[in-house]
């Protein structure tokens, strides 16, 4: 009960900043009648049959916004994607023209054709607006699996229905029902829906809530009877973005003219299921493979406009033109080399770059001054990272070459760590390419030198100056890999170590002894090296990909991830010291239970074997660095509260991991307080090893707009370990 206190304080204490800034206000609820369980038996009867109605539809999409710019400060250019705004201009103005395509139950593909507005530079946004408009209201959540949808049976507990008004003939009312939310939470929205009579039908959506820093306001307006009875045709939406000081407003509106809709058929989607070639989605990812320019002249966007503009809106785009007139006729003053210098120094520190140079490549690096690029845990304390990526794509071939420089540093350790990760995709309809990995990893700690020297009978030499516990280690991989059938991958390679002690060790006889034979003093070194031929072989059933031209980009599964890693260290190649036999198996699934909630799940276990004159262990899944692919947070998956020594102590582990996500957990009484905590996870590991059956951690986390953070407890052969937390910075960045 005591660790259950202390993890309930620190949770108090983490939320805090949290509930300073909700609203303490109690919302007032409307003097409206329930309304009736018939009515909205039939809603939630209904919505599940017309959610999947539509199999398939391609439209066109019209997109108009207008920006205006209550307040905003040097901050606003920490915020990733968002839009370049010129001195004293606080009204702007964008539209795009886009080709949808949308396959049931989630894909929607949006090719823009062509784009206008009378921003410094077109690219930029203060929300993604797709997540808005990519909405099939009768799904059992909204907005990419954001939030909780009114619609859905088993939603409508967190909901309250007021009946505000009827309309229509007796043989064909419509009922406005009010939504609102029983309490607060950036799961949930408020609003209105108007309901048809007999067919329940939705013909109009309004919503309104909160998601990381905007304020949002969707109202949705759904097509007459006939084809489009199902499909929205209008979008009208409301953003506002408050952050640091900076205050934004949106409004935009869309249009939708569809071309083409068909409806589900049951014995059509067997006859796809049952094909040899049915996880191929290429044909609900064909606008993306569309390689057509974009259109960014004014004068042929207004070829491509389907609605004039109003007076205002004209306004904006004429005084736009002044400026851009104004600034091509004015010289440029000549700024001192000092002013420019410390400038451009300004925005490396908070600017991200993404500089594409012609027939080389493209060059992408994020901010200096970056707070996600931060985190800590209480095992390894603070640590900074950075990449820098290189991308070159061969347009007509699909290959692919990426060079990922990074850089890393460790505040409590005084460690730094650099590396480069170096891939080229030759072949990319099997995904067959070469890639290299060279830097230095962790310090990597072996006792069993130490307890071969102490292990003779009687010690002859001064331990005080033999240091042979800690190793720097610069490592080499290189791999090719190719993928024999779907899903299945097989890379054949070679993996080098070079093993420095951090501090050299001298070995100084004390007393009158003799110096031990040669064969025996080998064993010990300041520098081990080790080669090894490397095979990895990864399997995951049933994955779902497309074809982007020639390039096979895969999706998901709904199967678990299953690999097979080995390797055999062999002495003497590249002056290698030592040999060994190394063995992985590791297994990771998510499974998605709707309504927000997910398990995360894997096992693994490996082994060492024959080894011989090599001191380390040093497991590919068993690592301090390693994060599981497909897990949505930095958290779960690895042990954060084990000491680091115990992951190169042993031969062998078997280790577990077990994750469950949901909102609602454990915080639902407190949403007056804590109403910005988008999820809640409860983490158990556990461990076993020689010296340690079992380790365990139970832990505890919340994941919202700003950070992440869990809260560990740990216990080590059934007795207690220690009290742990991680916290990483998730600004944007979801």
């Amino acid at each position: 009960m005591k660790y259950i206190r202390i993890i309930g304080i620190l949770i108090l204490c983490l939320l805090l900043p949290l509930g300073m800034s909700a609203k303490r206000s109690k919302k007032r609820i409307p003097d409206k009648p329930v309304v009736a369980d018939s009515i909205l038996q039939n809603i939630f009867q209904f919505s599940p049959f017309y959610s999947r109605i539509i199999d398939e539809y391609k439209a066109d999409l019209y997109l108009k916004g207008k920006l205006k710019v209550h307040k905003r400060n040097h901050l606003i250019r920490y915020v990733p994607s968002m839009f370049r705004f010129e001195k004293n201009v606080n009204d702007y103005m964008i539209e795009s023209v886009s080709e949808m395509h949308y396959t049931a139950p989630d894909i929607y593909d949006r090719k823009i054709k062509a784009v206008s507005s009378t921003f410094p530079r077109d690219r930029g946004q203060i929300a993604d607006i797709a997540e808005y408009l990519n909405m099939n209201i009768y799904s059992s959540s909204l907005m990419s699996d954001k939030l909780l949808s009114p619609l859905d049976k088993k939603a409508s507990r967190y909901y309250t229905y007021l009946l505000d008004s009827v309309a229509g003939p007796n043989d064909c009312q419509k009922y406005k029902i009010l939504i609102i939310p029983k309490f607060k939470g950036t799961q949930l929205v408020s609003g209105y829906m108007w309901v048809s009579d007999q067919v329940w039908t939705i013909r109009q959506l309004y919503i309104e809530g909160v998601y990381d820093v905007i304020n949002f306001k969707v109202n949705i307006i759904m097509g007459e009877e006939g084809d489009e009875e199902f499909l929205p045709v209008r979008f009208d939406l409301n953003l506002i973005f408050k952050f640091l000081g900076n205050h934004l407003e949106m409004n935009c509106n869309a249009w939708m003219k569809y071309h083409e809709i068909h409806y589900y058929n049951q014995g059509e989607a067997r006859r796809k299921s049952s094909k040899k070639h049915h996880h191929d989605l290429t044909e609900s990812y064909q606008l993306t493979c569309d390689s057509a320019q974009l259109i960014t002249d004014k004068d042929k966007f207004k070829e491509l406009r389907p609605l004039p503009l109003s007076v205002d809106e004209d306004s904006l785009y004429k005084k736009f033109a002044m400026r851009r007139d104004t600034i091509l006729h004015t010289p440029k003053k000549k700024k001192s080399k000092s002013i420019e210098f410390w400038g451009q120094l300004g925005d490396a520190l908070i600017s991200s770059y993404n500089v594409n140079l012609a027939g080389i490549g493209s060059v992408r690096c994020s901010p200096l001054i970056n707070p996600v690029l931060f985190s800590y845990s209480h095992s390894r304390g603070f640590s900074y990272k950075q990449k820098f990526k290189y991308n070159r794509y061969f347009q007509h071939t699909g290959r692919l070459l990426r060079i990922v420089p990074q850089i890393g540093y460790n505040f409590t350790r005084k460690e730094l760590y650099v590396k480069a990760d170096t891939e080229f995709q030759y072949w990319p309809e099997k995904q067959a390419g070469f890639e290299i990995n060279v830097g230095n990893g962790n310090r990597i700690y072996s006792s069993k030198v130490l307890d071969e020297l102490k292990a003779m009978p009687d010690s002859i030499f001064n331990f005080d100056l033999i240091h042979l516990d800690y190793f720097k280690d610069l490592y080499f991989n290189f791999r090719h890999t190719v993928e024999i059938v779907n899903g299945l991958d097989i890379g054949l390679g070679f993996s080098a170590h070079k093993r420095t002690a951090v501090e050299p060790s001298r070995f100084v006889i004390t007393g009158d002894y003799p110096m031990p034979p040669p064969e025996f003093m080998d064993k010990f070194k300041n520098t081990y090296i080790s080669f090894a031929p490397r095979i990895r072989i990864e399997w995951t059933p049933g994955l779902y990909y497309y074809m982007n031209g020639k390039r096979k980009i895969n999706l998901h599964s709904l199967y678990p991830t299953f690999s097979v890693d080995y390797e055999r260290g062999i002495k003497g190649v590249f002056k290698s010291t030592g040999e060994y036999e190394r063995i992985e198996f590791d297994l990771q699934h998510q499974i998605r239970l709707g309504l927000m909630r997910n398990i995360y799940y894997r096992f693994g276990f490996g082994a060492f074997t024959n080894q011989d004159e090599l001191y380390f262990v040093d497991f590919a899944n068993f690592s301090r660095h390693n994060l599981p692919v497909g897990w949505n947070d930095e958290i779960g998956g690895v042990f954060q509260v084990l000491d680091s020594r115990w992951y190169n102590s042993s031969r062998r582990y078997v280790r577990g991991h077990f994750t469950y996500e949901a909102p609602f957990l454990i915080l639902r009484h407190l949403m007056k307080y804590t109403r910005y905590v988008q999820n809640e996870r409860i983490y158990i590991s556990a461990l076993s090893m020689p010296h340690l059956q079992p380790y365990l951690e139970v832990g505890y986390g919340i994941g919202t707009h700003i950070f992440d953070v869990g809260v560990f407890v740990s216990s080590e052969n059934w007795k207690f370990g220690g009290i742990g937390c991680k916290f990483t910075f998730e600004l944007f960045n979801r």
